[in-house]
């Protein structure tokens, strides 16, 4: 078993907060659809703050792997 460095971690975790947005933006499509417009306007908040934590992870990990 390899030990862990900064540089995969974090290719994981952007890659997991990756999945999760377009899940929670396909759960708001799909909610959409059904007529739950409430629910997927919540779903569609929730996938933006995904986009808006991704883009901090990029912002933190610039720093530290250049």
């Amino acid at each position: 078993m390899s030990v862990p460095t900064v540089g995969e971690t974090y290719s994981q975790m952007m890659e997991h907060v990756r999945k999760a947005q377009e899940n929670a933006a396909m759960m708001a499509h799909l909610l959409n659809a059904e007529g739950k417009t409430n629910r997927g306007i919540q779903w569609l908040a929730v996938s933006e703050n995904l986009k808006k934590m991704q883009d901090l992870l990029i912002k933190l990990a610039t720093g530290r792997l250049q």
